[in-house]
C-alpha cells in the first residue's frame, strides 16, 4: 500500500493530479477540496489510496489524511464506491461532511449527485458512530485566481465531464452560474454545479 507521494505538480485539474516522483508519474484522482489545497503550488505530498480492480488500477489523492479517512468510511457503506465517495468530497469539504453525518442531514447528501434517499440515509446510519470531529483539519475552502472566465468555463466543464456528467449537461449549467457571478473562482463553480446536475 503507497501512503503518500512527495514531489513536483505536473498537471492539476479539479478532477486529477499527475504528480512526479523520481522520474515517475503518478496519475491521482483528486477531489475539488484537494484541487482548492493545492492550486498553486509547485510541489506537494498527497496521502493515497489505491484501487485495484479487475479492469484497473487507480490511485485517488488527498490533501489530509482526514480526507482519506472519510473516503474510506464512506466507501465501507454499502452502495458507495470511490467515484462516489470523491463525489461527496467534492461537494462537501472533510469538516462539513462530518457535520453533515453528525445532524444527520439527508438533505445534504440527496444534493449530490449519484445519492439517492436510500443510499444518504445508509451513509449516516453507518458512519454516525464512525465519524468524529477531527482537529487541525488541512483542507480548507479558498479560491483560486483564474483570471478569465473562459478558462473558467473550459475548465469547470473538463472537470465535471471527468466526474462523469455529459458534456452538454455541464456546458449549460456553468454557463447560466457564470452569468449570474462571472467573478466565481473554479471551485466555487463546480461545487455550485454539482448541487444544479
Amino acid at each position: 500500500m503507497i501512503e503518500y507521494i512527495k514531489g513536483e505538480i505536473v498537471e492539476l485539474t479539479p478532477a486529477r493530479m499527475i504528480l512526479e516522483c523520481a522520474g515517475i508519474g503518478y496519475e491521482l484522482n483528486i477531489s475539488l477540496n484537494t484541487y482548492t489545497f493545492y492550486n498553486g503550488k509547485p510541489t506537494g505530498k498527497i496521502y493515497v489510496y489505491e484501487v485495484i480492480r479487475e479492469d484497473a488500477h487507480l490511485l485517488f489523492g488527498f490533501a489530509g489524511k482526514d480526507e482519506r479517512e472519510l473516503f474510506l468510511m464512506l466507501t465501507s457503506v454499502s452502495g458507495v464506491g470511490p467515484n462516489t465517495a470523491r463525489m461527496i468530497l467534492s461537494s462537501l469539504s472533510p469538516s462539513e461532511l462530518i457535520r453533515v453525518i453528525a445532524d444527520k442531514n439527508e438533505t445534504a447528501l440527496t444534493s449530490v449527485k449519484g445519492i439517492g434517499l436510500k443510499t444518504a440515509q445508509r451513509i449516516l446510519v453507518d458512519l454516525k458512530n464512525k465519524v468524529k470531529p477531527i482537529e487541525g483539519m488541512t483542507v480548507t475552502g479558498g479560491s483560486s485566481s483564474v483570471a478569465a472566465s473562459g478558462a473558467v468555463t473550459e475548465e469547470a466543464v473538463a472537470a465535471l465531464v471527468m466526474l462523469g456528467f455529459q458534456k452538454a449537461a455541464s456546458q449549460k449549467a456553468v454557463n447560466s452560474i457564470l452569468k449570474g457571478s462571472p467573478a466565481l473562482a473554479v471551485e466555487q463553480v463546480i461545487k455550485t454545479a454539482l448541487r444544479m446536475l
